[in-house]
């Protein structure tokens, strides 16, 4: 019969059946539902710069791009990459053999875990993490290891890593650190210090490490990025991951990369042949411009970004919320429980009609739920007036 198998064994692979609909998805159509103003999903209500979008359609009329570009990715883009980690932290890349571009940071991601992680292998992931760390250390047949950041509550210092716990982590069958700074969601810049000892770690235990640095851009105040690669012994040992669509407001595009050796290169596009093989081919070119725009680009869209983070928070503050407020990202943290709230999955599901917001959850990034139960997630990487509507909406449902 239609629809029908001849087996009771479930359809969805089971290294895959713990993962259904994305958050994002139902918290995108309850936005538009319910017609609140979506600061869930993490993407820009507006195009970035100009210049970068006529480069694309300039391509596009050129014929660059149009069909299939090579497999590591247009020499173009993969000699910008290797420029910007040049000119940004010193790290020196050979564009032919150690940079992979890759259909965004996701698939970097995904390629990485499936070529560097076998069945039986573990995974060190600090939570919470990005939904797709789970998913793509599953179908690897790894077992991830969470390592939990928790909340200090001194001055919104934010969530701060443990590195004891990380080091007990670490057993005779860990692979591989999957590392994210700044961190999404809780918006931690890992310091110099934190940095070193994960790099100390990873020395001495022979491990490889995959970070995923695509908010490199976006670090506040006193924050610092500094890339791990550049620490005593990783440069050999780290796939380092960035993307286009988080600095220039392009995430429709899919533009990643990731640098590394060329063995370990080699190695993640042995995997990613398979996935998409190629993508977003007069994206690269464009792309490759935006790598090398000047320094002012990026010190604006970092203010820009900083400002909209302020605007928010105060707002969220005055609202009720514990907030703590990122170092680096586009998303800020808050706690429900000085509202008379414990159960963010609730909280979130009920705001669109409480408050017509949308925000995230953030246990659905934890293994451990419970600890992520009373903390939401908002993105400000939205336009300022609809940020300031934002925070009048949520101070006028909550605050006394």
């Amino acid at each position: 019969m239609t629809g029908m198998t001849s087996s009771a064994r479930p359809l969805l692979n089971r290294r895959l059946a713990e993962f259904g609909t994305t958050i994002f998805a139902e918290m995108s159509a309850l936005a538009l539902r319910t017609g609140s103003i979506n600061l869930g999903q993490g993407f820009p209500d507006t195009d970035g710069p100009e210049e970068v979008r006529e480069a694309a359609v300039r391509a596009l009329r050129d014929g660059r791009g149009n069909q299939y570009p090579p497999g590591p990715g247009v020499p173009e883009l993969r000699t910008a990459v290797a420029a910007h980690q040049e000119r940004r932290y010193g790290l020196s890349f050979d564009p032919d053999t150690e940079v992979l571009v890759t259909a965004g940071a996701t698939e970097a991601i995904a390629a990485a875990l499936l070529a560097l992680v076998e069945p039986g292998d573990e995974v060190v992931a600090l939570e919470p993490y990005y939904d797709s760390y789970a998913a793509c250390i599953a179908m690897a047949g790894g077992t991830r290891v969470p390592v939990t950041l928790r909340p200090h509550f001194d001055g919104g210092a934010g969530f701060r890593l443990d590195l004891d716990e990380l080091r007990a982590a670490v057993t005779d069958r860990t692979r591989l650190l999957l590392i994210n700074t700044p961190h999404n969601p809780t918006g931690t810049v890992l310091t110099r210090a934190e940095l070193t000892a994960i790099a100390e770690l990873a020395v001495e235990r022979d491990l490889l490490v995959v970070t995923d640095e695509v908010y490199e851009h976006l670090v506040f105040d006193e924050a610092e990025h500094l890339p791990l690669a550049t620490f005593p012994g990783m440069r050999e040992r780290t796939v380092t991951i960035g993307s286009a669509g988080k600095t220039f407001s392009f995430t429709g595009w899919k533009v990643g990369w990731i640098t590394a050796t060329p063995a370990l290169v080699s190695a993640v596009r042995s995997a990613k042949q398979f996935l998409t093989y190629v993508s977003s081919g007069p994206f690269q070119y464009a792309v490759a411009e935006a790598l090398a725009l000047p320094d002012s680009y990026f010190a604006a869209f970092r203010e820009d970004m900083r400002a909209k983070r302020d605007l928010l928070s105060a707002g969220l503050t005055e609202a009720g919320f514990e907030v703590f407020k990122p170092a680096g990202t586009y998303f800020v943290t808050t706690d429900i429980r000085p509202l008379g709230e414990s159960d963010g999955f609730a909280f979130c599901r009920a705001l669109p009609e409480r408050a017509g917001v949308v925000a995230i959850p953030n246990a659905v990034f934890y293994d451990h739920r419970d600890e992520g139960a009373p903390f939401v997630r908002f993105a400000f990487c939205k336009q300022t007036g609809v940020l300031a509507d934002a925070a009048d909406r949520l101070r006028k449902a909550f605050a006394s």
